[in-house]
């Protein structure tokens, strides 16, 4: 039989196999297991801060992004013992998340072809305190009048939240909209912090309720744009900073500045697995701790 080729990674005085890094993902675009093991080894300095102490989400796509998914959230035995376990308590139980510290579980997690890493709003160890809080700036639609919406509401809840004192940062998501994304003392538990994040997105629709909404229900929206704060709830996940997203053209969640909001080139979709580490050595959120 013949011998399965596998493709070896150094990562922090580690070596990590990756297992079939042949095997396509992006179909549409012939990426690899090894070309996004590539991406994640390069952009991991950017990323990691992101990522470390956190509780996680695992998208999975074993047979790529055409395949099935699986959202894995609990920590399989196999796993090596150097990759770091949270134990979180959830009703009738507990949940053994995984988290990743530092490149060489990254590059584990892309051997179980993890695609994209969803993220707690808190850290282990402080999982009642959340220290950030996330709008997410949900288009009704994927076109580039529906990212103009997205653009307009990016500006009015940031000017809100300057208003309020505090430093909001916005992201990419990939997908469709944006994140802002407000980074917190973790002083407030969960329940303040939604609480928080809802009264500031009512209060935000109220101002134009022509095209932002707080419906939770789509049929209610009415082609508004949707405020969602539903990520910032206790065990809520949002897509990790510099994640890639699983679809055709492998777009990533990037962080922006507040100048490139305006940039007539910036979508939800800009950036790619092909370009992402340039926009990241730009430094886009500087000192915040988005």
């Amino acid at each position: 039989m013949k011998k399965e080729r596998t493709h070896s990674v150094r990562a922090g005085g580690r070596t990590v196999e990756i297992q079939r890094p042949d095997k396509v993902l992006f179909p549409d675009d012939g990426i690899t297991k090894a070309d996004l093991a590539e991406y994640y080894r390069a952009i991991a300095p950017h990323m990691l801060p992101q990522l470390r102490g956190r509780p996680l989400m695992l998208e999975r796509h074993p047979d790529g992004i055409g395949g099935p998914r699986f959202m894995q959230k609990n920590t399989p035995e196999n796993y090596p013992d150097w990759v770091r376990r949270a134990e979180v308590g959830k009703e009738g139980g507990t949940v053994i998340h995984t988290v990743c510290d530092n490149t060489a579980t990254l590059m584990h997690l892309v051997d179980q072809a993890c695609i994209t890493f969803h993220r707690w709003q808190s850290r282990a160890g402080r999982l009642e305190r959340p220290d950030r809080l996330v709008f997410d700036l949900d288009p009704s639609g994927d076109t580039a009048e529906d990212f103009e919406t997205v653009r307009r509401a990016a500006r009015q809840l940031g000017e809100l939240l300057d208003d309020l004192r505090l430093d909001p940062v916005l992201m990419t998501t990939g997908s469709r909209g944006l994140h802002v994304i407000v980074p917190l003392s973790g002083d407030t538990d969960f329940d303040g912090t939604r609480s928080f994040a809802q009264e500031v997105a009512e209060t935000l629709a109220r101002r134009d309720p022509d095209h932002l909404t707080t419906a939770v229900r789509k049929q209610a929206r009415g082609g508004r744009l949707y405020l969602d704060v539903q990520r910032n709830g206790y065990a809520q996940t949002a897509v990790t900073p510099y994640s890639v997203r699983a679809r055709a053209g492998a777009p990533v969640a990037v962080p922006i500045s507040r100048d490139q909001l305006d940039d007539p080139r910036t979508g939800p979709r800009r950036w790619t697995v092909a370009n992402a580490l340039e926009q990241a050595r730009t430094d886009p959120w500087g000192d915040a701790r988005g």
